[in-house]
């Protein structure tokens, strides 16, 4: 018969046993490490833990057990990044929702290429990520990329180029290289590797809108006004403070200079970014489409200038100048603007005596010929 000490070893054992196949517990896990060592005999303890220092709560707990390792985190955003359509891809339209016609807060599609506003679980965006299953947005304003509905942010340098097509960007230097003669031989490759040359695009004729077309491709090859337009930036509306009422006459009775506008028109904006697309070198296609700066100009005109009718280049060309010119702050002030500095100049203006004669076959034909007396 096995003595009264053998069995409660026994005992002892297999409680030991079975307490190492049970899954750590919080505070076991806690006791194993302890911030200030092993506790000393003399100062009570629970597990291990000191009075003066606490366990964390659940949340820290669980943030330190359910972190997603970073490769996890990169497969998931390059989930969907392969369903991403280039050839889809057009951002020469007004930036507005094709379902509520709304300009905020506009997202495009990435993989059919249509705007949708907002990306909430109540938003259009969100529908259509569901309802068409696709799932790769970007922000029109910002170039930042989302994943819908699960609503994170892409950040994957394969899609650079699609940033740069929405939003082409200069450095100065690589402005000041388009006036080098070796620029022109420098060609670039589109989608369907067809070559062409920045700058030298063709415009897409959306209906009567070629007397509007080549008053635009003579504009942004004007080197001043072109490297202006290149490296302008929108300038947004911010909050002024104003410390004189209208009312109150200028100090010492002089008048106040006029300077640039705080807020850029949406004219000049849309004009720049028109200008850009022109001279991107990481085209989709080989041509632009003016359709967005030409929706400002029917607006800004207040309809004197239409893409459903013919007009006179000439005065859209002089209407454009001064509309610029005031819209960058100019005045009359020598070289208060590009338009000024570069466009205003003397105007010599020569009179001609025509001559009407009958050629050998009785045709009157018209001569021009200089009046040197007058």
């Amino acid at each position: 018969m096995p003595s009264t000490r053998a069995i409660s070893e026994d005992a002892q054992s297999r409680e030991d046993a079975a307490r190492t196949l049970e899954p750590p517990t919080k505070k076991a896990r806690l006791s194993a490490e302890p911030a200030g060592g092993l506790p000393s005999s003399d100062q009570p303890s629970t597990l291990g833990l000191s009075k003066q220092e606490p366990p964390p709560d659940e949340d820290e707990w669980k943030e330190d057990v359910l972190t997603e390792p970073e490769d996890d985190v990169n497969r998931r955003s390059d989930l969907y990044l392969d369903t991403v359509n280039r050839m889809t891809l057009d951002f020469d339209f007004e930036k507005l929702c094709s379902v509520s016609l709304s300009n905020i807060n506009v997202y495009g599609c990435l993989v059919c290429g249509k705007y949708f506003q907002g990306r909430g679980k109540s938003s259009y965006a969100y529908a259509h990520s569901i309802h068409e299953d696709h799932h790769v947005f970007i922000n029109l304003e910002t170039q930042k990329v989302y994943v819908l509905p699960d609503g994170y942010e892409v950040h994957d340098p394969s899609l650079d180029d699609i940033a740069a097509v929405l939003s082409p960007g200069f450095t100065k230097g690589q402005v000041n290289a388009l006036s080098s003669p070796s620029y022109v031989h420098r060609h670039s490759y589109d989608l369907s590797s067809k070559a062409y040359y920045p700058g030298f695009v063709g415009l897409n004729n959306i209906k009567r809108n070629d007397y509007l077309n080549v008053i635009i491709h003579a504009l942004v090859h004007v080197p001043p006004l072109r490297d202006y337009l290149l490296l302008f930036k929108p300038s947004k509306p911010t909050a002024t403070v104003t410390t004189s009422t209208p009312s109150e006459p200028p100090a010492g009775g002089k008048k106040v200079k006029r300077g640039p506008p705080a807020t850029s028109s949406e004219l000049l904006n849309r004009f720049a970014a028109l200008a850009k697309k022109l001279w991107n070198p990481r085209l989709f296609k080989s041509q632009v489409s003016p359709h967005e700066f030409l929706q400002e100009v029917t607006r800004s005109s207040a309809g004197k200038f239409k893409i459903t009718e013919q007009g006179d280049p000439v005065e859209f060309l002089g209407w454009l100048l001064n509309k610029l010119h005031a819209d960058m702050g100019g005045s009359r002030r020598k070289d208060s603007s590009v338009i000024y500095s570069t466009f205003q100049g003397d105007l010599k203006v020569e009179t001609q005596q025509v001559v009407v004669r009958q050629d050998w076959e009785g045709t009157q034909r018209p001569e021009f010929k200089i009046d040197e007396g007058a």
